[in-house]
């Protein structure tokens, strides 16, 4: 489980660290930096699939996602005596990302590329170091795999250290090249453990959504992030076992209620069953609502429980009255996976809170997101 989750330099998050539980929700108003917190989390897991500089680029690159502010604020500028300005720098401009459990902790620090000659890609940013180390917190005594610029070093068993790589590319992670069964198993095992995250945000419910056309069906113990895959996720499910469960999460928000899959030679479509309805209603027929409730049913539910997942705004075209259910529903799942909720729906919120969820708020000053009597807990970055 993640305990702790830290960002500098990206969007509104000039110096963010955050405590987290079993269960997060992560709440404030709009604009206070629940969507920049959301695209940070992105960020990370992208770090594994070899993606980041991609996102990065998509996002608008490098300058567009840094912190737009100064590198820190004097006691003057906090208090409004003193205008915001830039002070004389201490640190290289940088896009900070990292976390740890209470077994292991990574982290990776993204700046501005060095001018090549001649070279098209001069406004990629550049992998300047990373870090792999065992408990909460950085130290010099528990990394064991450590990046800066292209050489990679890793740690033996007996303490000592080996340079294992001379050439990695400014665009590559270690976690992605330098990770193997010999030499690089823990980089290995952290790079699998983030490809596990999944995320879920906004599932499309329109008329032309994937999941309310017919799909062939396939066992899918994880469903997609668009959620086209629905029926053949909810087959799963009912297949393995997890029948009475699914049936529980129906009734509770639908009283009543029932879903079946319709199989239609191995094309697969969701059927629900409404109380005081004469025939079933087919997937084209569900409001956004309930299409919507239907695929978070899914993947809160999967058979396979992904070591984190994240929810963006899951309450979204949802009837107040679904989200007690959603609530009980993602409580349930945070026995088997941490969740972290960003959502900005009060009701959720509360219900969530009761549950034992670790609630964050978050707000606005300066520009800067901040979290309002919190106690920072303790974090080194890596050094270049």
């Amino acid at each position: 489980m993640i305990t702790r989750l830290c960002i500098s330099g990206y969007r509104s998050l000039r110096d963010v660290r955050l405590e987290l539980g079993p269960l997060t929700v992560v709440t404030g108003a709009n604009g206070s930096g629940k969507s920049s917190l959301y695209r940070a989390l992105r960020l990370l897991a992208d770090v594994a699939q070899g993606r980041i500089i991609q996102s990065l680029a998509i996002e608008g690159g490098l300058p567009s996602a840094l912190w737009a502010g100064p590198e820190a604020f004097s006691r003057a500028m906090k208090a409004g005596n003193q205008p915001v300005q830039g002070l004389v720098r201490k640190g290289p401009v940088s896009l900070k990302l990292g976390f740890a459990s209470e077994e292991y902790g990574y982290a990776i620090d993204l700046g501005i590329p060095v001018p090549v000659p001649r070279s098209r890609f001069g406004r990629d940013p550049e992998i300047k170091s990373e870090a792999l180390w065992t408990g909460v917190v950085l130290g010099r005594a528990n990394v064991f795999a450590q990046r800066k610029g292209p050489y990679v070093s890793l740690r033996d068993q007996e303490g000592s250290w080996r340079a294992a790589y001379d050439k990695l590319a400014s665009y590559d992670s270690m976690l992605t090249h330098c990770s193997n069964p010999d030499d690089g198993a823990e980089l290995l095992l952290m790079r699998e453990h983030m490809r596990g995250w999944r995320f879920y945000d906004h599932f499309r419910t329109d008329s032309d959504a994937p999941a309310r056309r017919p799909q062939i069906g396939t066992r899918t113990p994880v469903l997609a992030a668009d959620g086209a895959d629905l029926a053949a996720a909810i087959a799963t499910i009912q297949e393995v076992g997890a029948n009475d469960e699914l049936d529980a999460a129906i009734a509770d928000a639908f009283p009543g209620g029932s879903i079946d899959v319709r199989d239609a030679e191995g094309l697969f479509e969701i059927e629900m069953n409404q109380h005081g309805l004469l025939r079933s209603l087919r997937t084209s027929e569900l409001s956004d609502g309930t299409l919507r409730y239907l695929l978070l049913v899914a993947a809160l539910l999967s058979p396979r429980p992904s070591p984190l997942m994240i929810l963006n705004e899951p309450e979204t075209s949802l009837h107040p009255d679904l989200l007690a259910p959603l609530a009980r529903l993602i409580a349930k799942a945070s026995e088997h996976s941490q969740v972290i909720v960003v959502s900005h729906a009060a009701t959720l919120v509360s219900a969530l809170h009761k549950a034992g969820a670790r609630q964050i708020v978050l707000t606005k000053k300066l520009g800067e997101t901040v979290v309002p009597d919190d106690e920072r807990p303790a974090w080194n970055w890596p050094t270049r």
